[in-house]
């Protein structure tokens, strides 16, 4: 029996995962085996001598002491990418509201409390200053540092995602702009010839080699 300590609360989906029978899982565990954390700071905490793992649920380890663990041959290690989805969906949810001047609107009706009776034409003459664009026909672009081309690619089983950022780089002078070995999202930069030469590259090893379902390359 593992034992494992859990210093943050930790999302029920990925502890479910673990066996019962196999781990004992919760944030009182003594002589743990293993650390579940988010943003709790172990930089001064006193681990137990038979330690094997740190696993920080989230990007960084910077609440983990790195060089007492790699003193005492403690495993550590993260889960980029693991609220990637929950970060897509917040991003394009602002997008949206800002759009729709929905925060301006909200503010507006704010002003009318009061106004009684005189509410509703208060509210029919000023509504179309909120009015706002639909998305339908609109293109998404991307703010940065970025010329000539994108080649969107999205890869199943997602773990892809990170063999086609490795043969996309390597195939032409392209740049990987974004890569989720999550959900198989890879995104990669360059002038025309090279993305397309990539792209070119990243199906024919996932087809020939890996023996993917190939697809058909888009352009706009």
């Amino acid at each position: 029996m593992y034992r494992i300590r859990t210093f943050n609360k930790i999302s029920p989906v990925g502890l479910n995962r673990l066996d019962s029978a196999l781990y004992a899982v919760s944030d009182s565990e003594t002589d743990e085996d293993a650390i579940l954390v988010r943003s709790a700071k172990l930089l001064d905490y006193d681990f137990p001598k038979n330690l094997l793992a740190i696993s920080r649920a989230g990007a960084g380890v910077n609440n983990i002491p790195l060089d007492r663990c790699s003193e005492a041959g403690i495993v550590v290690f993260n889960t980029p990418g693991a609220n990637a989805n929950a970060v897509k969906e917040l991003i394009l949810a602002g997008m949206l509201i800002s759009s729709r001047k929905v925060i301006d609107a909200i503010e507006w009706a704010k002003t009318l409390k009061g106004q009684g009776a005189e509410v509703t034409k208060l509210v029919e003459k000023g509504k179309a200053q909120f009015a706002g664009p639909e998305i339908k026909g609109k293109k998404l672009g991307v703010i940065g540092d970025y010329t000539g081309a994108l080649g969107i690619m999205t890869i199943t089983p997602s773990e892809g995602a990170i063999i086609g950022a490795d043969v996309a780089m390597k195939a032409a002078n392209v740049e990987v702009v974004f890569v989720d070995r999550f959900n198989g999202s890879l995104i990669i930069n360059g002038t025309v010839a090279d993305v397309e030469a990539a792209v070119k590259d990243v199906l024919n090893v996932l087809e020939n080699t890996l023996h993917f379902a190939p697809t058909v390359i888009t352009k706009s």
